[in-house]
């Protein structure tokens, strides 16, 4: 809550994507429903009737949780996180709903699943969805959507997009996936830098697919925060991006320079570069 109002300081029109693993992390118990549902409300009401996309706990992998036993795995990045824990943990995965729709019945808050990889973990997390609305209650309206990280979402895109209301691109996750280099191994960062050309194929599929059912995308990484990539992934499709709140005066000045139809062309040059570095400089050129 205490980072809304730097946040609003410099520009933000919302929160695109609100981190909820920081509540299960560094302790040695699982948050309450309650106190969930307490921090909730406290940003919402910092927020004053802007949206806010809560992702739900995106653990495992890096983030392990101290107050649930687990079992080691040899390549967590390829195991058991995300979408995949919570539909694991269905105690852990209806608290945490529950306290979303507590919080959703009184402010503009959204909600969205991370790495998903098919139309299956749609469907659970969405019969999870209805389990915390019979145990609340609560039956207001409420978006949602699920996150692309995994290059099987995007390929998947048409048919996901028929059952929810928006897609927010994780772009650190795809590009790992996409270019199979791990994101924390620096021997491979090199393959992660810029905005390659097969990870923004994946942005346009994604869009052209929620363009085609009448949602839209968001990005949340690093390639949003970066102001020449982010006119590529507009020129894309993307019509939201979801940035650290120190990046965000310099992401929309960039916007402000150009057109929707120069950021159109330059990222068709981009999806025909060689590299992340072709590709970033046909929008560069336009600053």
């Amino acid at each position: 809550a205490a980072d809304v109002e730097r946040a609003l300081e410099l520009g933000a029109d919302g929160v695109g994507l609100l981190r909820t693993e920081f509540l299960f992390l560094d302790r040695s118990s699982l948050p309450s429903e309650d106190e969930q549902a307490r921090t909730l409300e406290e940003i919402a009401r910092g927020l004053a009737g802007r949206p806010l996309i809560v992702r739900t706990l995106d653990a495992g992998a890096d983030k392990p949780l101290p107050g649930m036993a687990t079992e080691r795995e040899d390549n967590p990045f390829l195991g058991r996180r995300g979408i995949r824990l919570s539909l694991a943990e269905p105690d852990l995965f209806d608290a945490q709903l529950r306290a979303i729709l507590r919080v959703a019945a009184r402010h503009p808050l959204k909600v969205m699943f991370p790495m998903v990889s098919g139309l299956g973990e749609v469907e659970a997390a969405f019969a999870a969805l209805q389990r915390a609305r019979a145990d609340t209650g609560i039956d207001e309206p409420l978006e949602v959507g699920i996150m692309v990280e995994v290059p099987a979402a995007a390929l998947l895109a048409e048919r996901l997009a028929r059952l929810i209301d928006f897609f927010s691109i994780g772009t650190n996750d795809l590009a790992q996936y996409t270019m199979a280099a791990e994101r924390g191994n620096e021997r491979v960062a090199p393959l992660l830098a810029g905005p390659h050309p097969a990870v923004l194929r994946l942005v346009r599929e994604t869009a052209a697919a929620a363009e085609a059912h009448d949602r839209w995308v968001g990005v949340c990484g690093e390639l949003a925060g970066d102001p020449a990539a982010a006119l590529l992934l507009v020129g894309l499709g993307v019509r939201e991006l979801s940035v650290a709140p120190a990046l965000i005066p310099a992401v929309k000045a960039a916007l402000r320079e150009v057109t929707i139809d120069d950021a159109s062309a330059a990222a068709r040059r981009a999806l025909a570069a060689s590299s992340a570095e072709e590709a970033r400089q046909a929008a560069a050129a336009l600053l």
